[in-house]
């Protein structure tokens, strides 16, 4: 089933309420030159590496692109796995997927603000960018602890229904994974800031649904795998510095030529709303 969603604006009790495309909270936006500090989410920070245009007319404009729903399945997936893990974290124990992989020296991280760190919504992971008054921020899905080195691992839960095997190989050279490991590279860069032994090795918790099983019943069936992704944070600091000039512009940057957000609103523009 394929279909084009309709955005329609509704307010917190979900009446419909008119649509007026722009942002009314002015901690949501930039002012250019402005000295107050101002955050960022892992999250926009993609948007920024991958249209500067639409960042710069969210952030700094305060236009703000249609929403769509929430992934609630691969919500209840990333819940219910951190239940498990929680768990493990709770009995100091390394989780029952950890032995195949060579992990038995690893536990989930019993941190006293795990659950504020895995909060993106309120809480999770910050450091201010240097020399700047920028805040970049994000939450985790989990973290883990490699009791031999006393490092924290990163790890990130994802839900899928491909009827191929996950591999490390398929699943990092997919061209729709790519902001994955930039999600990575941004987590280790904020972790080491805030001061802590990052190991190399991140890994994706990726949980395949079987398409090929007799039917539903009411069970859908996930293959687990642990996809290990060597992050790298060397190319995170230039491109905040991108970021950080780009927001005290005073004019938008053009757009990527690929953005099919900026195509849209070109060719509506041309006919004229």
């Amino acid at each position: 089933m394929c279909f084009v969603l309709i955005s329609l604006k509704r307010n917190s009790k979900g009446v419909l309420a008119k649509a007026t495309g722009l942002r009314t909270r002015a901690s949501s936006i930039y002012k250019p030159g402005q000295e107050e500090i101002f955050k960022v989410s892992r999250s926009k920070f993609n948007d920024f590496l991958t249209c500067q245009r639409c960042f710069y007319l969210d952030r700094v404009s305060g236009i703000v692109s249609p929403g769509t729903p929430g992934w609630t399945l691969n919500e209840t997936t990333d819940l219910l796995l951190k239940k498990e893990f929680d768990a493990c974290r709770t009995a100091g124990i390394p989780h029952r997927s950890f032995e195949q992989y060579g992990l038995s020296n690893v536990v989930p991280f019993d941190h006293p603000e795990i659950d504020d760190w895995r909060n993106s919504l309120h809480k999770g992971i910050a450091f201010q960018i240097p020399e700047t008054n920028i805040i970049l921020h994000g939450g985790v899905d989990d973290i883990w602890f490699d009791q031999n080195t006393h490092e924290i691992i990163i790890v990130d839960y994802k839900s899928q229904a491909n009827r191929w095997d996950v591999t490390t190989e398929s699943y990092l050279r997919n061209v729709y994974h790519q902001s994955y490991k930039v999600q990575m590279d941004v987590y280790a860069y904020i972790l080491k800031n805030m001061g802590y032994d990052v190991g190399s090795t991140s890994y994706f918790y990726v949980c395949n649904a079987n398409r090929e099983a007799e039917g539903f019943f009411g069970i859908m069936e996930f293959k687990e795998t642990l996809v290990p992704y060597n992050w790298d944070d060397s190319w995170i600091e230039n491109s905040l510095n991108s970021m950080f000039a780009v927001l005290n512009d005073s004019e938008p940057p053009t757009s990527n030529e690929s953005c099919e957000n900026c195509a849209y609103s070109m060719q509506r523009a041309a006919i004229g709303f």
